[in-house]
Order: structure tokens, then sequence, then C-alpha cells
């Protein structure tokens, strides 16, 4: 099983250095650098060489041996693209497209705004390229360019390197009559790829169908595609692999499920024939799994009951992603109080394991369990706050406002430590009702985070979110 993970925006030279290091290590006496070699070189040598440690190296990583990591690294070099690494442009065309599509860097509604405003003081920009064509969505354009050259449908371009069809799924322009839909259906009858995408720091892909729906964690800068569904369903119609990872990690933020509604319907855990997947050694139904596990965080039944009904593993692991502390969904979701999400995996066939008096007072308090939590014994609740201080930002994540109410009226702390409050989060998340009961019961809308030093406030305005940020506005550095 690989114990390290692919490198954002790998190099050989970079592969290389880290052998090197590691042959180093081996020669040092290193405990760590053995460890890795021992568990990984199928025939530890007691003089290692240069090439055993580039061996083990490489089937740390998942690969059979250096020369199969090599060959990935080509694939994965070929296909990398920087978008949000891009400058502006003097050319128009092009300064269109950066502005108006989303690069998952830097993205703003703003820049959106402007590609507006561009197109509008000189329409015939839409016209001049079929990658324009492809962001304005407009056929007649797309036609006409497509029928001087057929092979422009699948020729990379413009500022990004990208396909039209990126092009078109990625872009948030406000083009006055567009038919993006059309245009979609001009380029794939032309043999452009519903599979299209390129690899973001060499080690996410993002595709067509990702661009579609948007969303990320920007997501109020990084909106889902005016004609989302449509697109997504046109894509997959011609082909588009449902087992798109990054759409998924995308779309998590909020509890909109139609995404995955759409995605299980075309067989979202199945298969693995996907170019992407199969680049970056996915599986599908780790995928799957993984939606339980945000059903079990965030409180989702619905999202629960879709994977379910969908074939996923009630103690499915997904992908282990590491902020999940090696927890399966059942544990995730009955130490947040999530209750129903806990009953369906129950009665899925989820193991349930044994906790403790802690633990199960803590799982009653989260989910607002008033009579559990008021009969508990003083010194049950004194170890449960110190089990679990960040309690009411759990709470609050969850968007439980009587079990916030709770959790205050027990003792919990209201600024635990760590980057940002239970208001903080609020804020971020836009939810009104949960920034109005915090600061009735006392929290500091003046408190800065650890990581960005902002305010409450200051979380608020970042993410767009208007109606907590009236909230706050009167009453920060008052």
């Amino acid at each position: 099983m690989p114990t390290l993970h692919f490198p954002e925006d790998p190099s050989l030279d970079h592969l290389r250095g880290q052998a090197r290091r590691l042959l180093r290590g081996l020669r040092e006496g290193d405990e760590r650098a053995a460890a890795l070699f021992a568990e990984h070189h199928p025939r530890p040598p007691a003089a290692p060489k240069l090439a055993d440690a580039q061996l083990a190296l490489a089937r740390a990583y998942g690969f059979t041996s250096w020369p199969d990591l090599r060959h990935h690294l080509d694939a994965v070099l070929a296909r990398t693209r920087s978008p949000h690494k891009v400058a502006p442009a003097d050319d128009p065309v092009d300064e269109l497209l950066r502005l108006g599509c989303l690069r998952y860097g830097g993205d703003s509604l703003l820049d959106q705004a402007r590609a507006g405003a561009l197109l509008a003081a000189d329409p015939a920009l839409g016209g001049a390229s079929i990658h324009a064509a492809a962001a304005t969505g407009d056929p007649p354009a797309a036609e006409r360019l497509l029928a001087a050259d057929p092979a422009a449908a699948t020729r990379s371009g413009g500022p990004f390197d990208w396909v039209p069809l990126l092009y078109l799924a990625y872009s948030r322009i406000d083009a006055p009559g567009a038919d993006p839909l059309g245009v979609a259906r001009l380029l794939l009858r032309h043999g452009a790829d519903p599979d299209s995408g390129y690899l973001w720091g060499g080690i996410c892909a993002f595709t067509a169908l990702t661009g579609a729906f948007g969303g990320g964690e920007d997501g109020a800068n990084q909106p889902p595609h005016r004609h989302a569904e449509a697109l997504a369903r046109v894509l997959l119609e011609a082909g588009a692999d449902p087992n798109d990872a990054q759409a998924l990690y995308n779309r998590m933020f909020t509890p909109d499920d139609s995404h995955l509604r759409l995605l299980v319907e075309f067989g979202l855990g199945r298969d693995g024939s996907g170019p992407w997947t199969a680049l970056l050694r996915q599986r599908p139904a780790a995928l799957l799994e993984d939606q339980l596990s945000v059903a079990a965080e965030h409180d989702r039944p619905e999202w629960a009951r879709l994977a379910l009904a969908a074939g996923a593993d009630p103690d499915g692991l997904g992908t282990r992603h590491p902020i999940r502390h090696g927890l399966r969904p059942y544990e995730l979701a009955i130490g947040r109080g999530n209750r129903e999400v806990a009953e369906l995996l129950r009665a899925a066939g989820a193991t349930v394991p044994r906790t403790d008096p802690v633990d199960d007072l803590l799982s009653a308090c989260l989910a607002g369990d008033r009579d559990a939590a008021l009969a508990a014994d003083p010194a049950l609740l004194a170890r449960a706050k110190e089990r679990r201080p960040n309690a009411v930002r759990v709470a609050a994540e969850v968007g439980r406002t009587g079990a916030v109410r709770l959790l205050v009226e027990l003792g919990f702390d209201l600024h635990p430590d760590g980057d940002a409050t239970p208001l903080h989060q609020a804020a971020h998340a836009g939810d009104a009702a949960m920034v109005a009961l915090l600061l009735e019961l006392g929290a500091d809308p003046d408190r800065r985070d650890a990581r960005f030093d902002a305010t409450p406030l200051g979380w608020a305005e970042h993410n767009h979110q208007e109606a907590t940020a009236a909230l706050l506005r009167p009453v920060t550095g008052a």
C-alpha cells in the first residue's frame, strides 16, 4: 500500500533528489529511511545502491518500479496546466477568457463581471476564436469556425492552453442570448472528448464535468455553470466518467445534492475505465464511500441515502482523507451528534463500535438532547469538556442552533483554541441564524483567527456573505 502522497507540481529532478536523500539516510542509519526501505523494497539488500532507493521510493508512491513512476510523471506533465498562474494578457480575446473562466486560484465575481463588460463593449470578441465562441456560448460563431477548420474542436489554445470544451464548461461570462448547450453538442459532434480535462498542480483532475458543476473552497467566487445540471447531463450522455473526484470535492461544501443524484444516475462508484481515474489510480467505489463520510460529517441524511442506494459500503473509508483520522462513517456521524445519518448507516449494516459514557454524553450534547445532557453527572460533564473542547465549533459547523445553545449553557467554550471560532465559521458559511445566536450567547466579534488574523466580519465579507456581514458590522470594533 502506498505510504507517500504524490507531490504537487511534481518534477523528475525533485523525485531523483528524494531518492538520493533516501539512499543517504540509509547509509547514515536513519530509522525512518530504513523503515520505508524495508517496507517497500521487495528484496532489500544489505548495501543498497541508488537504483534500490529509486525502486523503494517508487513503490512507496504506489508504483511498481522507477520506470513506472517516470512513465506516470510524463503523463502527468503532459496534462498539467496552471490557469491560476496565468498573467493578464494584452490580447483582448485571451483576457476575456482569462477573466471569464474559473481558474481555481484567485477567482472573483468581479473578474467575471469584467469579462462580461469586455464582451458587451466588443461583441466580436466572442467569435474571434473557437475557444471564445465556446466560452460565450455562440453557436453561429462556433459553426462558422468549425466549418472552416473541423479539427479546431479538439485543439488546445487560448490563455490556459485548453480545448474549447473546457472554456465552455469553466466559463462564467454573462453573454446575452448564449446557448452553451448548443455549442457543447456541436463540439461533441466534431470529436470533442467529454472527458476533456487538465491536471491542476499535477495532482487534481479538473474535467469539463468539474467545470460544469463548479463550487469549491471559495464557492462564492466559483459558482456552478448557469446550466450546470443540463450541461453535465450532456457530457455524461456523451460518455463522461461520473467518477469525478474533483467535482465531488468541489460540491461537498453546500447541501445541494443535484450533482450527486446525476452522478449516481450515470454510475458513480462503478467501473474504473475513465481516463482520469486510471491516471490518478483512483478507486471509484472509494469516491462513492466518501459521500457517506460527507453525509456523516455535515448531517446530510439524503446524501447518505443516495450513496447507500448506489451500493456504498457503510463501513467504507473512501479515499482515506487524513482530516477524518481513519474514522468510519458511523463513527463520524455519532461523534458529531448526527443521529439520523448514524441510524441510516447502522440499518445498512455499519459496524457500531463500543463507546464510553463520555462519548455518549458528547454525542447527546451535539445532537441537542437537553434531557440527557442536563441529567449527566457533573464529573462526567467535566470530562466531556476536556475531551471535546471544540464542541461548540462542531455544532456550529453542522448548523444545529439548539445544540450550540445547550453546549454554551453547559459551559463549553465559545472561543476554543484553533484557527477559527464558531462565529468565524458561521459568518463564512452565511448562517445568519447561527451568527445571531452566537452573538446573543456572548461570542466576541473582534476575535481574530490564528491563520489569517481576520475577524468574523472579514470572513463573511471574503466569502460574499452579506447577510452575516450585515449582522457583524454594527458590533465589530464597537
